[in-house]
């Protein structure tokens, strides 16, 4: 990495005319107004309020407001140039409950956020689910219990009956890696869990709650582009011994296939189920056939690789691996390793196991927490990781695969989830003490990016169709 600013100009030849630039967010990341308008409360807003569980035990009571100031954090994504705003829709808002009673003011939020975009010429790309699960449905046991793939759907039903018409793609589920496996087997993230069987109910009640949702979604709106958005892990082994070459093959599956063998192959991991079918919950007549349906669209979410050894441990649990060593030395400031090569590595390979939709990179970004200097913020690093991994981008088009957009993570600094307000990824900063919004200097160059996009009257993307239905 240098000093050396990549010219957008180039890089932007590289794109099809169509390509579509956006930034990202997460309601519980940015919203605050924890308790405004009916809201009630989610597994993080309690979370956050146990000791040791988040950083300063932050919360998301304010975060950066962006509830209140709805309007003018839209003129900034406009300001920025690009084509679509990826956001999350909270369902405690919707359904303060979870299930029972609309919360018709939730709703009302989400119309105006909707609108606005459309007003501004900006695609809206929606994520039903980014881990604010209503705090009441954790009594019923959260995504552990089956009810809740049920109280998800209507939460879908409702949510896009009421702003369907006005979005270009939907989304069931952010990573749900991290709702699974960090939530509920790794303690990470609320609820704070750390038991296999929890965390393999908690995978197969997301898995239905995606097939239920994308049911209720079709028959809503059937021409709204519906997909998932994955974290996939790309994994490389830590050495070319057999031992740590089969250690890679079952983090395979156990991260990944999990989530790609249902929804696009209809079956879970053989691998998976001899190793720890027998602590999942049952799985029905059907249950597949919903969750496998065809989708429009996948977002993949990448920051870094996962690089793993045997652990030769007797009695390690599946998958039995434990970290291997970084290649790259260099990390963001979260201490995740660089390295761009693996994001192409990591569409390949799926692309190989599975039969994908086009694609888009959902999130891709770097955590560097450099501050305001002279009314500017000096993020070359970041501006360096984005610049990188687009170039990669690039790369996977020349190459035939269907990467239809980018979205940058994320528009602004915000709650990020255990870490706090310690972190910050956005490539606007905010000052949590003022709210004031500062564009980086990466906001800015890829502002000049984004703005060479749509270049002439190109067809076939999401959001292209007709949705007068």
């Amino acid at each position: 990495m240098t000093d050396r600013i990549p010219d957008p100009a180039l890089l932007a030849d590289r794109f099809p005319g169509d390509f579509l630039f956006g930034v990202a967010t997460a309601a519980f990341q940015i919203e605050g107004a924890a308790k405004a308008d009916g809201r009630k409360p989610s597994i993080w807003d309690a979370f956050s309020n146990m000791p040791g569980r988040v950083f300063g035990r932050h919360n998301g009571d304010v975060a950066c407001d962006h509830y209140h100031r709805l309007e003018q954090d839209l003129d900034l994504i406009a300001s920025l140039g690009v084509q679509a705003y990826r956001f999350s829709i909270a369902w405690p808002r919707v359904y303060p409950d979870g299930t029972g009673p609309i919360n018709e003011k939730g709703l009302d939020f989400y119309d105006r956020l909707v609108d606005g975009l459309q007003a501004r010429g900006i695609k809206a790309f929606a994520t039903l689910y980014h881990w604010d699960l209503p705090l009441m449905l954790a009594g019923d046991g959260g995504w552990t219990a089956r009810s809740t793939a049920y109280a998800f759907q209507r939460y879908a039903r409702t949510t896009i009956a009421r702003l369907g018409d006005r979005l270009d793609a939907v989304a069931t589920f952010n990573e749900p890696w991290c709702s699974v496996w960090l939530s509920h087997l790794y303690g990470i993230h609320a609820p704070g869990e750390r038991n296999m069987e929890a965390a393999l109910h908690a995978l197969h009640t997301t898995n239905l709650a995606h097939g239920l949702a994308v049911s209720a979604i079709r028959e809503e709106r059937p021409k709204l582009p519906v997909g998932i958005v994955i974290n996939p892990m790309h994994v490389y082994a830590g050495s070319d011994t057999p031992a740590d070459q089969a250690a890679a093959e079952r983090a395979f599956d156990f991260h990944n296939g999990v989530f790609f063998g249902p929804i696009f192959k209809g079956a879970y991991p053989d691998t998976v189920l001899s190793a720890l079918g027998e602590r999942m919950p049952p799985i029905e007549d059907g249950d597949l056939a919903l969750i496998s349906q065809p989708l429009d669209w996948w977002g993949v979410n990448y920051y870094t690789p996962m690089r793993v050894a045997d652990d030769p441990t007797e009695g390690a649990e599946f998958p039995a691996t434990k970290p291997a060593p970084f290649v790259n030395q260099e990390t963001t400031d979260i201490g995740w390793e660089i390295f761009p090569q693996a994001l192409g590595d990591l569409i390949r390979t799926v692309n190989a196991r599975y039969t994908l939709p086009d694609c888009y990179i959902t999130e891709n970004g770097a955590c560097y927490n450099m501050g305001v200097e002279d009314g500017a913020v000096d993020d070359q690093p970041r501006l360096d990781y984005i610049a990188d991994h687009l170039s990669v981008t690039a790369d996977l088009i020349a190459e035939g695969y269907p990467m239809r957009g980018y979205f940058a993570w994320s528009l602004m600094d915000n709650f990020e989830w255990a870490e706090g307000y310690r972190m910050r990824f956005g490539i606007v900063h905010v000052d949590y003490d003022t709210q004031a919004r500062t564009i980086k200097k990466s906001g800015l160059w890829y502002q000049s990016l984004a703005r060479s996009f749509p270049k002439g009257n190109h067809g076939g993307s999401v959001g292209a169709e007709d949705r007068s239905s």
